[in-house]
């Protein structure tokens, strides 16, 4: 899970003077957050309390937000300082844009795995 925030926030740099951030992030995300990566999120986000809000952004359906304090329960502290080197931007910026950005890229990549998302019960 760690290689794709790596991946993430060492393009986030180049594309932070860019135009529509948003949506050059978003893009970039899409092309990570593979049905692995996405498993990977979803066991993170169950041992953190927030497998509900994380599911609810695989398949159809609305996609619950997460707050930026949530993102940071999700994340290993590893995860986050490794962002945070890797853009030299704080963690204070990136978490909000992620926090942002994550649950609508999640849902992207999985509009039709809603049956094989992983369920906890």
């Amino acid at each position: 899970m760690s290689g794709i925030f790596n991946d993430v926030m060492g393009k986030l740099s180049d594309l932070a003077g860019a135009a529509g951030l948003s949506e050059q992030v978003h893009s970039y995300l899409a092309e990570l957050l593979t049905p692995a990566t996405i498993t990977s999120l979803v066991t993170q986000a169950e041992q953190a309390g927030l497998g509900d809000k994380v599911r609810s952004w695989i398949g159809d359906g609305h996609n619950l937000p997460i707050s930026t304090d949530e993102l940071r329960t999700l994340l290993s502290n590893q995860q986050v300082q490794a962002m945070v080197d890797k853009t030299g931007l704080p963690a204070a910026t990136i978490l909000p844009v992620l926090a942002h950005l994550l649950p609508e890229a999640v849902n992207a990549q999985t509009p039709a795995t809603a049956a094989e998302a992983p369920k906890t019960a």
